[in-house]
């Protein structure tokens, strides 16, 4: 049974961390085959949106596999792409959504903080138990989410190693929309489907520029906002859209579950 498995849909490319036996934490192989599906999906042209998820209603992902923790580290390629794999990997270019089902523990968190955002089951469940052990975050963790869900809020999480519900998450910040059980990778391709939709080269640009300006002064944020969006404002497909705009040809915009 492959470790993981990925799983065309539409324009998006659906990633699932398939050991649910031992709540889909990350070994070695695994590791090495959720790199390896993230740099197929960088590849692929008629890509635009991954979605990462666990099989099963229990666990998204535990984090790593403590009992081969230091295989994780040796793994050729850990030091530039992170010992779970993916977590190093900061210029893919396209959106990525974490479809979140049961615990999302350690590096797993981790991995949900990889993606751009998160859409949680109401059965999920985030923190940093391996506290316990002395495991360090070292796949992002502590420079992911302070940017996600404040210092503060990052620190509760990272020190005390307490483990919050969806509902919590969602009102730091660290959720985006909590959905009932089950239906988190619903949920997360239904906005896949509509991001897809979009014209690509702006949203690809915007995605960019929120990312490259997080560590800038504000005026030199925009000077970047600005230079890289010189493309998307030559882009023929905006006008395409325009002109559907001006001819009151306007599709529907996704609502979140509350507005439904």
């Amino acid at each position: 049974m492959a470790k993981v498995k990925t799983e065309r849909r539409g324009r998006s490319i659906v990633v699932t961390i398939n050991r649910p036996e031992v709540h889909n934490c990350v070994d070695v192989e695994t590791a090495q085959l959720l790199f390896e599906s993230v740099q197929s999906f960088r590849e692929a042209p008629d890509l635009d949106v991954l979605i990462l998820t666990g099989a099963g209603d229990v666990s998204f992902c535990s984090g790593a596999d403590l009992k081969n923790a230091a295989g994780l580290i040796a793994r050729p390629g850990s030091a530039e792409s992170g010992p779970m794999g993916i977590s190093r990997i900061t210029d893919l270019g396209k959106p990525t959504i974490a479809a979140v089902n049961g615990y999302c523990l350690a590096g797993g968190l981790e991995l949900a903080c990889w993606c751009d955002f998160r859409i949680a089951s109401g059965n999920a469940s985030f923190g940093n138990p391996a506290r316990r052990w002395g495991v360090p975050l070292i796949d992002g963790g502590t420079q992911r989410l302070p940017r996600i869900a404040g210092l503060g809020n990052a620190l509760y999480l990272i020190q005390t190693g307490v483990v919050i519900d969806a509902d919590r998450a969602c009102r730091m910040g660290l959720v985006q929309e909590v959905v009932p059980d089950g239906q988190a990778l619903q949920r997360a391709l239904e906005l896949a489907e509509a991001i897809s939709s979009y014209p690509q080269v702006s949203l690809r640009n915007d995605r960019r520029s929120t990312y490259e300006g997080l560590s800038l002064p504000l005026g030199d944020g925009i000077t970047l906002e600005a230079g890289i969006h010189r493309s998307s404002l030559a882009e023929d497909e905006m006008v395409e859209k325009l002109r559907q705009y001006a001819a009151r040809q306007r599709p529907p915009f996704p609502r979140s579950p509350s507005t439904s």
